[in-house]
């Protein structure tokens, strides 16, 4: 028992991570996991901490998409900011 509850401060740790460090802690995931010979409970470990990793990753990725504004011009021809397509105004 006492390893899932590890694992699962391990996965409320990672939520709480920058993208650029989920990113590297995942890259370092897959350089160990490619270049060692290790033994299949840490390859499995090791597999489950860079899936949660890619998906928060990812969930951050599609957050910054979500808030990224475009330029549109207006019928006088000026430029406005305009959010992207399926963005909330109230975020």
């Amino acid at each position: 028992m006492p390893k899932a509850k590890g694992v699962e401060s391990a996965a409320a740790d990672s939520q709480d991570l920058p993208f650029e460090e989920a990113l590297k802690r995942l890259e370092s995931i897959v350089e160990s996991m490619e270049a060692q010979d290790l033994p299949l409970d840490t390859l499995l470990a090791r597999y489950a901490e860079g899936a949660r990793l890619s998906q928060l990753c990812l969930a951050k990725l599609n957050e910054a998409e979500s808030k990224i504004q475009q330029l549109e011009k207006n019928p006088k021809g000026e430029l406005i900011l305009k959010p992207a397509p399926g963005v909330d105004e109230n975020i």
